[in-house]
C-alpha cells in the first residue's frame, strides 16, 4: 500500500487522511499542506492510496475490496508508521469510504492502535447510506475509460462528479492529475482496479439496510471528539441521519456546506478551515 507523506516525519502528532471509494491519497494535497502550515510544520500527515487505487497494488481476489480488509490494512500502516517514529497523538480524516474505515477503527476499543484516535472527521458519510446514491455511483464505478490527455479525463470525471460542488478549472485539473495512470499505447485510464466494482455491485438494498445496525453500533462506540461534514445537497448522507449523529454516540459537531453534494473535496477555503480548526485546536 502506497502512501503520501507531508510535514515533519519525526513529529509525534499524526493525521491520517483516507479517501473515498474511487479516489486516491493525493485528494488531500491542499488540506495536508494547510494542516502542516497551520501547525508550523510540527505535524505528520499520511494519505494512503487504499488497495486497488493510485500507486497501491491490486488484489488478486476482488472480494477483498471491502471495508474489513481496508481497516486491517490501515492498522498495518499505522503500526509501520509508529515503528518509524512513535505516534503520541492520532487524528483521522475520512471522506466517504475513508470515514467508514474510520468508524471500524475508532468504534472498536480493542484494536491495536499506536494511540487512541483523538479527533475523527467524517466527511459526508454516516451509518445510513442512501440506496439511491449507491445506485448512482454504481452506474460509473468500474468504467476506467481511455483518454488522450489529463484534461480529457478531467472533463469525463467532472461529468459524474458535479455533486462535489463548485471548483475552478485549475482546482479540478489539480484534483484530476493523480486520478489517471498511463497505458502501454500512450493513452490514459483511471487509476484504480476496475474490479473494485465487483463487491460493490454485490450489495443489495436489503444487505445495505442490514449493515446499518452494525455501523450504528460502531458509531455509538466512538469515544473521540467527532466532526461531521455534510454537503447540504448530499444524496448519500441524509439530513436526518446527520441530525441523529449529533444526538447519539460521540454527538458529532455538524458543519454543512451549501452548494455541495457528495462529497466535499476539502479544497475550498471554508472546508479546509473547518477541518483544520477542529483537528489542530488543543
Amino acid at each position: 500500500m502506497a502512501y503520501w507523506q507531508w510535514g515533519d516525519a519525526s513529529a509525534p502528532h499524526l493525521v491520517i487522511c483516507v479517501h473515498g471509494l474511487s479516489r486516491q491519497g493525493r485528494d488531500f494535497d491542499v488540506l495536508a499542506r494547510a494542516l502542516v502550515a497551520r501547525a508550523d510544520g510540527r505535524l505528520r500527515v499520511v494519505c494512503p492510496d487504499v488497495a486497488g487505487r493510485g500507486r497501491s497494488d491490486w488484489l488478486k481476489d476482488p472480494m477483498g475490496y471491502q471495508i474489513p480488509q481496508y481497516a486491517a490494512d490501515m492498522l498495518a500502516l499505522l503500526a509501520q508508521v509508529h515503528q518509524q517514529v512513535a505516534v503520541e497523538t492520532l487524528d483521522w480524516i475520512g471522506t466517504s469510504m475513508g470515514g467508514l474505515i474510520g468508524l471500524v477503527v475508532c468504534g472498536q476499543a480493542d484494536l491495536p492502535l499506536p494511540a487512541k484516535v483523538r479527533r475523527l472527521v467524517l466527511n459526508d458519510v454516516g451509518p445510513v447510506i442512501q440506496w439511491s446514491a449507491l445506485q448512482r455511483i454504481g452506474q460509473y464505478l468500474g468504467d476506467t475509460g481511455h483518454f488522450s490527455s489529463v484534461q480529457e479525463a478531467a472533463d469525463a470525471m467532472w461529468a459524474v462528479s458535479t455533486t462535489f460542488g463548485p471548483h475552478t478549472p485549475a482546482q479540478w485539473l489539480a484534483l484530476s492529475q493523480a486520478m489517471v495512470r498511463p497505458l502501454p499505447d500512450g493513452g490514459l485510464t483511471l487509476h484504480y482496479d476496475p474490479a473494485i466494482a465487483v463487491p460493490f455491485r454485490a450489495v443489495t438494498e436489503a444487505s445495505a439496510a442490514e449493515g446499518e445496525a452494525t455501523l450504528w453500533r460502531l458509531y455509538d462506540a466512538v469515544r473521540c471528539q467527532t466532526l461531521l461534514l455534510r454537503g447540504a445537497q448530499s444524496d448519500l448522507l441524509s439530513a436526518e441521519t446527520a441530525r441523529d449523529m449529533t444526538l447519539r454516540g460521540p454527538r458529532a459537531r455538524l458543519v454543512e456546506f451549501e452548494g455541495v453534494g457528495h462529497a466535499p473535496t476539502l479544497v475550498a477555503e471554508d472546508q479546509v478551515d473547518a477541518v483544520a480548526s477542529f483537528t489542530l485546536t488543543t
